[in-house]
């Protein structure tokens, strides 16, 4: 049995029930007001030229305490977090306005404890946007659960993953209106952290709209054919977010599954960016066996998830974001090269031809090479597991000509502390090919245009 509910059962039967609502518009305005006054770390400072005097703070400060008390009926499922989170906010003001601490209200709010297909939530906290807003200002956010019945039974019965949310946007303020699509509870501004989280969410519209634009000019620019399936997927914002729910809920499991010579995620530790961009890609290619698996037993969505991880995976990450330390551009430009140079993809004519049915297969092997070096990464000190790891990429892509790391162990000080040694990392280790460059300017403008963008766009 899934927790799964109907629309008749719905607590909010009205599509727009917060957002609709007149408390809803003076939130907003009133968060917009506040984030101007707040330092970094989401304070007031009062001495400031733009700062207000201490009673006008207060005054939109209780504009938003009152706008959550006003909405959170239309939400009766997050009342508890709603009195917790007013009562935050009054604490703040008591307080003086210093480092916020929204400790109490963070751990009221548990959405993945009833995921209930299109509930809405209403969210306000003082926290940074991941890929979006660094510091920490007040921001509020209302979105809904994507949790269809073949979703939860996946889930139930494959691939659990209790904490995890896909989410949708309704309406946000202007945090959001950034490339961030996650909602995370360490984003927010606490005392001290929790000792586990309860909930992580990611927003499948945001990241589908994203992958449709972005994809759909690249195949442009490139003369890229696609087969009908592909076509379809891609014209389609529903699909396409079926399968990044899919897709998410299955790499968020995999951080904490498999043969595991570290946990990047859960034991802060300093590595070099290549540890990083390797365990991302090892959760999307997780997630791309799968989804192979899925195919060969039915599953609808299977084959839009490996069409979505291979097309964002090679056309979006590799070329979004700055160069230094990219991680997430780092395994883009890997997964290219790897199916490249196995003959699964061929840039020729001046147009990129992608073997459909081969890049499953070549897809798969890398995966299990990277599934291999965490294997064999068990065994071996730190340093020498970061040595091999960097070995394994750069077979593929050329490291810059100027790195220490390129030349092996003789070139680094091993009197120093493996974490000493992550300054030798050049900000851009493997620098973008030629094919690369060219398509990151063609894209530049496209991706540019992709910040905030939702399934409404």
């Amino acid at each position: 049995m899934t927790d799964v509910l109907s629309l008749a059962d719905r607590s909010d039967t009205r599509t727009d029930a917060v957002v609709a609502h007149p408390a809803w518009r003076a939130l907003k305005d009133a968060v917009e007001l506040i984030r101007t006054w707040q330092r970094p770390d989401g304070s007031i400072d009062f001495a400031a030229d733009v700062a207000p005097a201490y009673q006008v703070a207060a005054d939109a400060v209780g504009r938003v305490a009152d706008a959550v008390e006003q909405l959170s009926p239309l939400v009766p499922h997050d009342a508890a977090y709603h009195r917790a989170v007013v009562a935050d906010l009054r604490s703040w003001v008591d307080g003086g306005f210093g480092v916020p601490d929204f400790l109490d209200s963070l751990l009221a709010f548990e959405p993945a404890r009833e995921r209930i297909d299109g509930r809405q939530h209403l969210v306000v906290f003082p926290m940074y946007t991941q890929n979006g807003n660094p510091d920490r200002n007040l921001e509020a956010v209302v979105f809904r659960m994507v949790w269809p019945e073949w979703l939860a039974d996946l889930e139930a019965t494959r691939y659990d993953n209790p904490l995890f949310c896909g989410i949708t946007f309704e309406d946000f303020t202007s945090g959001y209106d950034t490339n961030s699509a996650v909602l995370f509870p360490e984003t927010v501004a606490v005392r001290e952290v929790p000792e586990r989280f309860s909930w992580g969410a990611i927003f499948c519209d945001r990241e589908a709209a994203r992958f449709r634009r972005v994809s759909q000019a690249a195949v442009d620019v490139l003369g890229v054919e696609l087969p009908d399936e592909v076509r379809g997927l891609m014209d389609d914002q529903q699909r396409s977010q079926d399968a990044f729910v899919l897709w998410d809920m299955v790499h968020d499991r995999t951080h904490s599954h498999g043969d595991l010579p570290f946990d990047p995620f859960m034991i802060k530790q300093r590595q070099p960016f290549w540890m990083y961009g390797l365990e991302e890609l090892r959760c999307d290619l997780t997630a791309f066996k799968a989804a192979v698996e899925l195919e060969a037993e039915g599953v609808a969505q299977a084959k839009d998830v490996q069409h979505a991880i291979l097309l964002d995976r090679m056309f979006r990450f590799p070329v979004t974001g700055e160069r230094s330390r990219n991680y997430d551009g780092l395994g883009g430009q890997l997964l290219f090269a790897y199916l490249h140079q196995h003959d699964a993809l061929r840039w020729t004519d001046n147009k990129l031809r992608i073997d459909w049915d081969r890049a499953p297969e070549v897809t798969n092997a890398l995966c299990a090479e990277i599934e291999q070096l965490y294997r064999d990464g068990i065994d071996r000190p730190k340093l020498v597991h970061w040595q091999a790891a960097y070995d394994l990429v750069s077979r593929y892509l050329s490291p810059h000509p100027a790195s220490k790391w390129a030349r092996g162990a003789e070139a680094l000080d091993l009197t120093k502390q493996p974490r000493q040694l992550v300054d030798d990392v050049l900000a851009d280790e493997f620098p973008l090919s030629m094919f690369f460059e060219a398509l990151a300017k063609k894209l530049k403008n496209v991706i540019a245009e992709t910040r905030g963008i939702t399934a409404a766009a």
